[in-house]
């Protein structure tokens, strides 16, 4: 018998709590615990939440909040430093990741499109696990955190473009019509956006500024609408929630609705990390599991040496280079997305999804450790190490 929603949400988040705590104990970062708990109470597990559509529906939300909310971020200023500073890192960096996992796929026997696709997948780092485990100190106050910020914030860019790309194929074939569609509907659906914000959004803000829940209200409508709007163009519905959040950066109560959006945000990312974990059939793990391994061990070795020599090559210390090097040893978020969209859209089969994600969730937690017993963080494993 199909549990009922309630009855489905009052295990998930149940759930969710013991192993939170499990995780924070064990010096983990709590989206490994969603994950896991997807696959325990999922179907392939002991089956107690089996309605997974309808979960996956509702976990779309997270996405397109966590892109909103990363939009509501990027102030166009101190964007364009960012870009000056570190583009030609962000770029080799991720052509070198792509190679990686595009060569390792294949010598494993996916097809071409399926190697890309990996390969892309392997091209970021995790803003999530990036910034949980950064101190606040050295967030907010210091030159670590606003670079490696910068080049979080560049990868996302790049995640962007090749989510725009994914969803310009269709059925395993690459149109160039689709793309230039795409890229037609996109300047058009910024111009908009701005539009709007200039003359009417930020108006009506101003006139009713006391009223919070108006604002409330305001800042989820223009997210959903501008997503929606973004569907109807061909677009995916997180990029029109990335553009209404890139639109609404300029506006002084942009850091107010972000904070206050953050715990709808939190909510739904529980649901869609439960999704992924509830969808990991475990029966495929025999088969990704050795080039899952090698794939995790390759990205957790190289992308540290990579970002170390290319960050000291932008003349910083070998000490931050090392730092920013290890922080971003992992795989992202992004990763686990892109490997949902293809998967969904038939560009990629089982296997090369559940080597994605089974990729991700080794560096997630390698990673972390790598971190917490080596540099300083909120969670870190001695007092020497621990800041906040």
């Amino acid at each position: 018998m199909e549990a009922s929603l309630t009855s489905s949400f009052f295990m998930i988040f149940s759930g969710a709590a013991v192993l939170a705590s499990i995780a924070l104990y064990t010096r983990q970062p709590l989206l490994i615990a969603y994950i896991a708990l997807g696959a325990i109470i999922g179907p392939y597990g002991t089956g107690w939440v089996t309605d997974l559509k309808l979960l996956a529906e509702i976990a779309e939300f997270g996405i397109i909040f966590l892109l909103f909310l990363l939009g509501l971020d990027m102030q166009p200023k101190s964007l364009y430093s960012t870009l000056k500073k570190a583009t030609v890192v962000a770029l080799l960096s991720s052509l070198a990741f792509a190679a990686i996992g595009f060569g390792l796929a294949y010598s494993f026997g996916f097809n071409s499109t399926e190697s890309l696709i990996i390969g892309a997948a392997m091209m970021f780092s995790s803003t999530i696990i990036g910034i949980k485990l950064l101190p606040t100190t050295a967030l907010h106050h210091r030159y670590t955190g606003e670079l490696m910020v910068g080049l979080l914030l560049l990868q996302d860019i790049i995640a962007i473009f090749v989510l725009l790309i994914l969803f310009s194929m269709s059925q395993g074939e690459f149109s160039a019509a689709n793309l230039l569609r795409t890229l037609v509907a996109l300047p058009a659906l910024i111009a908009i956006a701005f539009a709007v914000v200039r003359f009417v959004l930020l108006p009506m803000l101003t006139k009713f500024d006391r009223f919070h829940e108006y604002i409330f209200l305001l800042a989820i409508g223009w997210c959903l609408g501008m997503s929606e709007a973004a569907h109807s163009l061909g677009l995916s519905a997180e990029i029109g929630a990335f553009l209404a959040g890139i639109s609404l950066a300029t506006s002084p109560i942009s850091q107010y609705i972000a904070i206050n959006l953050k715990p709808l945000r939190d909510f739904f990312l529980i649901l869609f990390f439960f999704s992924l974990g509830a969808r990991f059939d475990l029966s495929v793990l025999a088969d990704i599991l050795v080039p899952a391994i090698l794939l995790a061990a390759l990205i957790l070795i190289l992308k540290p040496i990579i970002f170390r020599y290319l960050i000291h090559s932008m003349s910083e210390t070998k000490k931050l280079a090392w730092d920013l090097g290890f922080r971003m040893g992992q795989i992202s978020e992004f990763s686990l997305l892109i490997a949902y969209v293809a998967a969904e859209m038939l560009l990629i089969g089982r296997e090369a999804s559940h080597l994605i994600q089974a990729t991700a969730i080794i560096s997630f937690v390698v990673s972390s450790y790598i971190v917490v017993f080596n540099y300083p963080s909120p969670i870190g494993i001695s007092d020497k190490l621990r800041r906040d």
